[in-house]
């Protein structure tokens, strides 16, 4: 088969895929922007270890006489930061042999407080103080009793402004919108970061104890209340809250090793769209030098930019111009993942093996 057939139908591929996961994210309801609202009886619970770094920010966001910090066994100054702002801080209990510390941390946050809501968010996480009655003002009104919530990834590092899109590409090239949010789900794209959540349906569906050894609790969260018939919603927000996703390569490169693996296993359909992305665009190169080589020049100049123009919608900066180093570094990242799957492997969290 001529090198330009090919070419031409690896540059279709990479377009449909990538299409087709930015129309799924953006499909993705905005919640909009409410100043003002009446807050409902709300109780904001942060599950934290070892987030000395970003804690405070976390906490600020919202109104301290709502916070609860979770503090799961931290080695640093953590509960000591959360303390010094006037919240409550709790320590969740001591985890048995293979269980996850997230799910007992936010069990032990959901215990302590009260509240008509419960909004669950990660202590690398930090919002506009417009976030919190703007969420709950938007599930009201859409009578909703669960909400999970995307939000904007914000990293200052190169490695993080090179890794974090290209990921985030990849995983919305595995998920479905429209089954996500049917009626009921089909679908549970795992946000992880932000979810809110009604008592009553928090209570009916088991809570975090209910899902204390799953690999994404959001996700088994998710399933579950599906199961149950609690009215949900996968939203998106990154107008007002933002996740802190810094590191070095490495450490993106291992968070994303242990996502993909967590992909696989939960949403296997989704992994294999993602894989088959990273394999068409993983084509890219090799396909350009070829085109070079059979003297295609201006098709090789054409299609060299397909993967630039296609990602910018991702990158929104001219970082996208790096965007190669992470196409031939994913491949590894999910080339592991797989492996660590068929080996029943299991992946490490803030040094815990989970």
């Amino acid at each position: 088969m001529p090198v330009l057939t090919v070419a031409i139908a690896v540059a279709v591929g990479i377009v449909l895929m990538l299409r087709k996961a930015r129309f799924h994210y953006e499909r993705l309801p905005k919640i909009p922007y409410v100043a003002g609202a009446q807050l409902p009886d709300v109780a904001v619970i942060i599950p934290a270890r070892n987030e000395e770094a970003g804690i405070a920010s976390c906490v600020a966001s919202f109104p301290p006489e709502i916070v609860t910090v979770a503090d799961d066994h931290s080695e640093d100054r953590t509960a000591e930061i959360a303390r010094e702002l006037e919240v409550r801080v709790i320590e969740a209990p001591a985890l048995a042999d293979g269980k996850m510390g997230k799910p007992n941390a936010c069990m032990a946050g959901a215990q302590a407080s009260a509240g008509e809501w419960l909004l669950f968010v990660d202590a690398d996480t930090h919002y506009a103080r417009v976030f919190l009655p703007s969420l709950l003002n938007y599930a009201v009104d859409e009578e909703l009793e669960m909400v999970s919530v995307f939000l904007n990834r914000e990293t200052g590092t190169l490695a993080g402004k090179i890794l974090l899109p290209y990921a985030f590409a990849l995983y919305f090239a595995g998920v479905n919108s429209s089954r996500a949010n049917g009626r009921p789900p089909s679908e549970w794209p795992g946000g992880g970061r932000c979810l809110l959540i009604t008592r009553k349906a928090y209570d009916a569906i088991g809570g975090h104890a209910a899902v204390e050894g799953a690999v994404l609790d959001d996700v088994a969260l998710a399933k579950r209340a599906a199961a149950k018939g609690v009215r949900s919603r996968v939203a998106r927000a990154e107008h007002m809250g933002f996740a802190r996703m810094d590191g070095s390569f490495g450490a993106i490169l291992n968070e994303s090793e242990r996502k993909a693996f967590r992909l696989m296993k939960e949403n296997p359909f989704g992994g294999v769209q993602t894989a088959l992305t990273s394999i068409l665009l993983a084509a890219w190169l090799p396909l350009l030098a070829l085109l070079l080589y059979a003297r295609y020049t201006r098709q090789a100049i054409l299609f060299a930019l397909v993967p630039i123009l296609i990602l910018f919608p991702w990158y929104r900066s001219a970082t996208v111009l790096l965007a190669p180093v992470a196409i031939y570094l994913y491949p590894i990242v999910a080339l592991r993942a797989v492996m660590m799957g068929l080996a029943g492997a299991r992946t490490m969290w803030k040094g815990r093996e989970v």
